[in-house]
């Protein structure tokens, strides 16, 4: 399953960059204390029911829907200047949600439009037609299955000015029926940060 997140993700990426991305704050917390929490303080927050992690220099936070997401910082970037900066892991299901962070060179829709078009072209690969999703006014995404034993996602929202936040969702086809729906529980918590952020950033792993 993960080697075949990577290689899944690993097209996506190439197919965006293909796509015209080749032109080329980090924070996470509960709230904005403007300072640097003590040791404690910063070990209660990494359990607290928010769950939020905050990224300012990509400009995005991700409010994890459960304590079952479990989220790993990568801070990688493709050869094409694209950040991966986490990848978020449903211990129970095997479900997985990788974050690419892309120059805004397009509209979501034409990500979207790549991707699939991208994705077409192998072997085992089918997806659906990219449609509107309410995440935001120009929020786009489609389904797509690997064979038969993965089932996943794309969302593809605008971030802040001059960033796209795009989303990969996969997850085993035997996994249980609620699996999807805290997939989109967790896609939806995916955003970019409206205004300045002054509070501190505390990885939750």
């Amino acid at each position: 399953m993960v080697a075949m997140r990577k290689w899944v993700w690993g097209l996506l990426a190439l197919t965006t960059a293909c796509g015209g991305a080749r032109q080329a704050m980090k924070h996470g917390g509960t709230g904005g204390s403007g300072a640097a929490p003590s040791a404690e303080a910063a070990s209660e927050d990494s359990r607290s029911t928010t769950r939020r992690y905050v990224d300012e220099d990509l400009g995005f936070e991700i409010i994890r829907p459960t304590a079952d997401w479990q989220l790993d910082e990568t801070n990688e970037r493709t050869p094409e200047g694209l950040a991966i900066p986490v990848i978020l892991r449903h211990n129970v299901s095997g479900a997985q949600v990788v974050l690419q962070v892309a120059p805004a060179v397009a509209s979501p829709t034409q990500f979207a439009e790549r991707l699939t078009e991208g994705l077409r072209q192998h072997p085992g690969f089918t997806t659906t037609d990219p449609a509107p999703i309410p995440l935001s006014d120009t929020a786009v995404g489609f389904d797509f299955q690997v064979g038969d034993g993965v089932h996943g996602k794309v969302a593809v929202r605008e971030g802040i000015p001059g960033r796209v936040l795009m989303m990969l969702a996969t997850w085993p086809a035997q996994a249980a029926a609620d699996v999807p729906q805290s997939v989109d529980a967790l896609i939806q918590g995916v955003r970019p940060l409206a205004g300045p952020v002054t509070a501190w950033k505390v990885p939750q792993r």
